[in-house]
């Protein structure tokens, strides 16, 4: 069975109450739980928080909150690892033991079901060796990097690549947070993400996890072109 996680805390400090706030007139989350719902994947969906606004608002979206998320996992420094894994713990201990679990991030409102699907195809195509992650393209070769001293000034991480000319260096990607997939026994692993991992490439302006308000912008910004575009929907 397949399980999408979606985790969605209330204690969000840079933009209070994240998970919830309107988007173009929806809750910020409901974007993750429709793509999720689209995608025809799921056995069972559920809202991982802390929060009783936004068990409501999942509630209203059609994902009652099975059990509230302990207040030990709803800090500010838990990673999501351990979410995942004690959503997991919870469920065998109903007598539900999920396959493969998905981690769906709820403030990624340019995220589409189709990408859920075609990762998931890539996912079983590699016989779910490792888990799947959701990469970016930078927009530039990270071997023309600077880091910035103390002094103010800029230096080149890598001087002797700077004279190279673009198309000669390596493409470098980020991992953009929209969803995971794994399976179950991946989440126990030691060091599950340092043995090389399965990828889907979202194309960059769509990948948008919104953290402050400037992404918040940036999102709102690329949603009008996105839905204005008649090839591209949401």
């Amino acid at each position: 069975m397949k399980l999408a996680i979606i985790p969605a805390r209330g204690g969000s400090k840079r933009i209070p109450n994240k998970n919830i706030i309107s988007f173009f007139g929806k809750p910020m989350m409901s974007y993750a739980i429709d793509a999720a719902k689209k995608s025809n994947i799921f056995d069972h969906i559920h809202v991982s928080t802390d929060s009783k606004k936004v068990a409501k608002v999942a509630a209203e979206q059609g994902c009652p909150v099975d059990f509230f998320r302990d207040d030990s996992l709803a800090d500010d420094f838990t990673g999501l690892l351990p979410v995942i894994q004690w959503v997991d713990e919870q469920y065998i201990q109903r007598g539900d033991v999920y396959d493969e679990i998905f981690c769906i991030m709820p403030c990624s409102p340019l995220l589409q079901y189709s990408d859920i699907v075609n990762a998931y195809t890539i996912f079983e195509e590699n016989n779910k060796k490792k888990p799947l992650l959701v990469f970016a393209k930078y927009p530039v070769s990270i071997d023309w990097a600077f880091c910035k001293s103390e002094d103010g000034l800029m230096h080149a991480k890598k001087p002797k690549m700077l004279l190279e000319r673009s198309q000669d260096l390596d493409s470098s990607y980020y991992e953009c947070g929209s969803f995971s997939i794994w399976k179950r026994e991946h989440l126990y692993e030691k060091s599950p993400l340092s043995k090389g991992l399965l990828s889907y490439i979202l194309p960059s302006h769509r990948a948008i996890d919104i953290d402050t308000m400037d992404d918040f912008h940036k999102a709102e910004l690329m949603y009008k072109i996105i839905t204005a575009n008649k090839d591209e929907k949401i």
